[in-house]
């Protein structure tokens, strides 16, 4: 297991490079985690959806994408509810009055998914969530200690220098934890350092005297790892800015507070020549030369948000100047009329803003699809995962887009994924950028697929050159070391 002092720690990047590392070397290994809480999410080919970085991670160990590899998906709907997928598919939704009772049948289905997996493969990376000291949560925990205890797992800790306070982190994970748990904490990892290493050895030395762990490495920063995030305010590790090498074409994404599929932007701020920000001020909104609704959890909530801040006028205001603007899925419903909600939203119905000629209504029974289509002689592959389905006005002589539609410069899909075709993608962006008036024209630059493919090898590269690959290897082949000490320095 690979767990962290704190959320975006690095667990998801060290164990895409794990894989990839194991992998390259002729192990069969696959990701899991138990239960992810995140808003990114991809759809396998069986139709099963999982958290994005569980994908990424099996795309890195070179293996089909399974709802084994993440059986319990929390989807955030607000601040105490959550859907929650299990096993790929649609299980409720639980509110945190509930969570005690309802996570024991999720507890159940995840150890049976990490069991099949142990079944077929030789390694099984797990990663943990958030930090395995959140003792508050440790009562019925099934993702971190719990999972650990349960499964015998010797558990690595990765711990985030940039943040400071890295020593005392590393350090209080094991002594906060009772003596059952810190048996199974085997070694440290020190992620994002930047900086002389002769200045941070003698802190890593007293803190493996303090605790009686081993510092298997320090991994340095890595300034092209965008690893496809868990996390939306993340923005998928660009930070929600990218300025792209002599950019000429800004892309303005708003900024919802439910937003979903946030990975969707990553393409368009990999590509040279594009800025990317993503915002809530209105301004920025309507001086961009692209415009971008993404997807969201809440459709209905989310309009209303963007009502009260004044960038639905931003929005209108573009599209009547013939400004490109683009819906992505919740962000395409919100481009249409009528929308009638019982599934996500309390408040059940609204008025779109009225730009494309759809009403929605959405159902109990989620789309989880991944379509294939063209576009302007462009092969184009996406994925659906949505309850609203759109009803086009066929009176309107709107053109079909990607099981949306396009009027003048107003653009709306159902599908996410969709730039990271290369070809569309650059296309697409070519004719909006005429459309909003700009001089701007692809680069002859690696293509996205490439570039995500030569960010996992560098990763495995990187865990190659800077970890104690031998102490690696013994942990996943004899399981937790003997004699680790019980650190008492909080009971004490």
């Amino acid at each position: 297991m690979i767990a962290g002092t704190t959320s975006d720690a690095g667990k998801s990047t060290v164990a895409a490079g794990v894989c990839r590392w194991l992998a390259r070397r002729g192990v069969r290994v696959a990701p899991f985690k138990a239960q992810n809480m995140s808003n990114n999410s991809m759809v396998c080919s069986d139709g099963s959806e999982i958290g994005r970085a569980q994908w990424l991670q099996a795309v890195a160990a070179g293996v089909e994408p399974e709802s084994a590899m993440n059986p319990v998906l929390l989807k955030p709907g607000g601040d105490r509810r959550s859907h929650v997928v299990l096993r790929g598919t649609p299980w409720g939704d639980l509110h945190a009055g509930e969570w005690a009772t309802g996570r024991r049948e999720l507890a159940r289905a995840a150890h049976a998914a990490l069991a099949e997996l142990r079944e077929r493969f030789d390694v099984v990376v797990c990663e943990g969530a958030g930090s395995p000291a959140e003792t508050n949560l440790r009562d019925g925990d099934y993702v971190n200690m719990g999972l650990a205890r349960d499964a015998g797992l010797p558990v690595l800790v990765v711990g985030d220098i940039d943040r400071g306070g890295l020593l005392a982190a590393l350090a209080g994970t094991v002594g906060i934890l009772d003596p059952g748990d810190q048996a199974h904490i085997a070694a440290f990892l020190v992620n994002k350092f930047r900086g002389d290493a002769g200045l941070l050895r003698p802190g890593l030395t007293s803190l493996t005297e303090l605790t009686g762990r081993p510092v298997l490495g320090v991994l340095p920063w890595l300034d092209d790892v965008w690893l496809d995030s868990e996390d939306a305010l993340a923005i998928a590790g660009w930070d929600g800015h990218s300025r792209g090498a002599g950019a000429t074409l800004r892309v303005a994404a708003v900024r919802f507070p439910r937003i979903s599929n946030a990975t969707d932007l990553d393409p368009l701020a990999a590509e040279p020549g594009v800025a990317v920000t993503v915002t809530a001020d209105p301004d920025v909104v309507a001086a961009a030369d692209i415009a971008v609704l993404p997807g969201t959890r809440s459709t209905v909530d989310d309009l209303e948000w963007m009502r009260q801040r004044g960038l639905d006028a931003a929005v209108r205001h573009r599209a009547a100047h013939g400004r490109p603007v683009l819906g992505i899925c919740g962000g395409y419903q919100m481009l249409g009329g009528a929308i009638t909600d019982g599934v996500e939203s309390t408040a059940h119905t609204a008025t779109g803003l009225q730009l494309l000629p759809t009403s929605v209504t959405f159902h109990e029974d989620k789309t989880l699809a991944t379509p294939s289509a063209r576009w302007r002689d462009h092969d184009v592959h996406g994925y659906e995962i949505h309850h609203g389905i759109a009803h086009h006005n066929p009176h309107h002589d709107a053109e079909p887009f990607l099981d949306g539609l396009r009027s003048g410069a107003v653009w709306g899909t159902m599908w996410h994924g969709i730039f990271e075709n290369d070809t569309f993608r650059r296309a697409w962006l070519t004719e909006t950028a005429t459309q909003s008036g700009v001089d701007w024209q692809p680069t002859d630059s690696p293509g996205f697929t490439q570039r995500r493919e030569a960010m996992l090898d560098n990763l495995a590269d990187t865990i190659e050159e800077n970890v104690d690959t031998t102490a690696l290897e013994s942990l996943i082949t004899n399981g937790i070391p003997s004699g680790l000490p019980t650190l008492r320095m909080i009971r004490d």
